[in-house]
């Protein structure tokens, strides 16, 4: 443990904001801020924009194939590339957040779930945008419980105490 603290010198706090709610975009955020707080850093996420379906007691993540040219998904052997175009076709996207879950599985790796259970219990705070609740017309009752309500000056507030500040 003490070589973990030297390493990480005075980095104590982290922010997270999350803007994108889609499941390939949902795993760098949540797995960073559950291995900071493992690490004794005090975690925020804001979430905010897209982001925001993250907090959804009922999550119905699906992968982004249009848009991600470098998505290369592992078949027969090899790593097979997904022409961007492909990603317009009805069903693709259906198709490829299958494999990934499938991936997921077989592979043992959390659920976002069970990272969103983890940070949660690891006591990493989390902000619901006020704002953008009120634009895409969501509603609290509809997320976890354990999340607080807050605005860009809330996020604010942390962001200038903290040693990290990461944008995903």
């Amino acid at each position: 443990m003490a070589d973990t603290e030297a390493a990480l010198g005075n980095a104590k706090k982290m922010t997270i904001i999350c803007t994108k709610g889609s499941l390939d975009w949902a795993y760098p955020p949540f797995i960073l801020a559950t291995t900071a707080a493992a690490m004794d850093v005090d975690v925020t996420m804001f979430f905010t924009f897209y982001g925001l379906g993250l907090l959804n007691k009922d999550l119905k993540l699906k992968v982004t194939p249009l848009g991600n040219p470098a998505m290369a998904m592992p078949m027969a052997g090899m790593h097979m590339q997904m022409p961007n175009m492909v990603g317009m076709i009805p069903g693709v996207t259906d198709g490829a957040t299958a494999m990934m879950k499938n991936m997921i599985k077989k592979k043992g790796v959390a659920s976002i779930e069970e990272l969103r259970e983890a940070a949660v219990l690891s006591d990493i705070r989390m902000i619901a945008c006020q704002m953008t609740l009120d634009l895409f017309e969501m509603d609290k009752k509809d997320m976890i419980e354990e999340i607080e309500i807050g605005g860009a000056a809330t996020w604010m507030e942390c962001a200038m105490q903290s040693d990290i500040n990461l944008y995903m």
